[in-house]
């Protein structure tokens, strides 16, 4: 009996202290874990083909496509996290100890601020592409740009790092057994990064895009009564923004659907288990968003189609980066 129940823990050789695994529906536990490491690797490698895409090729290095890039970085990272956690975080055991669950806690944090950050950044950049199309080539450089990444990248890690700051003193205060990976803030930090993280970036976001499809439908109703056929006047946007605020529009509304669902815990008071399975479907959800967003640039953008072909044909290393 004792042998039957130490085939049940974690760590079998700590009866007192040890978790216990997840056996039961065993067939579905292993389609989910496969199924898991499947999008992951697929989130990986489709982002890995925007990084290397707008990477190699200059032509594509506008300020529009680097916050693309930035993005695809951290979705890129998304499906790295995903994949490690389907291959560690097996049975709801964590086997690879309390330091390398707050390290794997903090990279997950950090990575959706980045995402975060990303879409608030991508929403500016439109707005002022669709609104103010006169000065948008002069505020909005592409060295403006890669300061803002890098500063939006750097808030992110700080700012997690203040939130979870007594969750990396003390990894396993929160966990009831060994072999768990529980992260967990306190209600006041709770709220504020319910606020900060959710709330106000996605305020932002609608608003803006509310702001740039109100221009748009506006200036094209403009267009059609007066007959402007010339682009030289300044009023109307380029076709290309227009479409650029589309398409990234569809990655924010993907986005939108994807990441508050993550934040419902945090509502209902609830820690959130890194291997509960009460909570994998958000994250899963989380993860799944990661995916999503190359296969928009892929129906939207004729550059991406280009140059994923050349990758795949490796005619990437007979071009040159112009």
């Amino acid at each position: 009996m004792e042998s039957l129940e130490g085939g049940e823990l974690c760590f079998p050789h700590l009866l007192n202290t040890s978790c216990r695994r997840t056996t039961t529906y065993r067939p579905t536990i292993i389609l989910t874990k496969s199924l898991m490491i499947f999008i992951s690797l697929l989130t990986a490698a489709l982002n890995l083909l925007v990084i290397i895409s707008i990477s190699h090729f200059r032509h594509l290095q506008s300020p529009n496509n680097l916050l693309i890039l930035s993005l695809a970085v951290s979705d890129f990272l998304v499906g790295i996290v995903a994949l490690l956690s389907g291959f560690f975080l097996s049975d709801s055991c964590w086997y690879l100890g309390e330091s390398m669950c707050a390290m794997f806690c903090i990279l997950n944090v950090i990575i959706t601020s980045s995402s975060v950050g990303n879409m608030v950044l991508i929403s500016i950049d439109r707005f002022m592409a669709i609104c103010d199309p006169l000065h948008y080539p002069i505020r909005v450089t592409r060295g403006r740009t890669k300061i803002c990444i890098c500063l939006s990248w750097m808030g992110s890690i700080l700012y997690n790092c203040l939130i979870l700051s007594s969750f990396l003193k003390d990894p396993n205060a929160y966990n009831s057994c060994y072999g768990e990976c529980v992260l967990a803030i306190n209600n006041v930090m709770g709220m504020v990064d319910f606020f900060c993280t959710l709330i106000a970036p996605i305020a932002t976001v609608i608003v803006l895009y509310t702001r740039v499809f109100s221009v748009a439908l506006s200036q094209a109703r403009t267009m059609r009564v007066l007959h402007i056929a010339s682009s030289s006047v300044g009023v109307k946007p380029q076709k290309s923004e227009l479409k650029a605020a589309i398409t990234l529009g569809v990655v924010v509304l993907i986005f939108l659907i994807c990441f508050p669902p993550y934040f419902f815990p945090y509502l209902a008071g609830e820690d959130i288990k890194m291997n509960d399975s009460s909570v994998s479907f958000t994250i899963y959800l989380l993860y799944f968003n990661s995916c999503l967003n190359p296969v928009v640039y892929v129906l939207f953008y004729p550059w991406f189609r280009k140059s994923v072909k050349l990758i795949l044909t490796l005619k990437i290393l007979r071009t040159r980066p112009c």
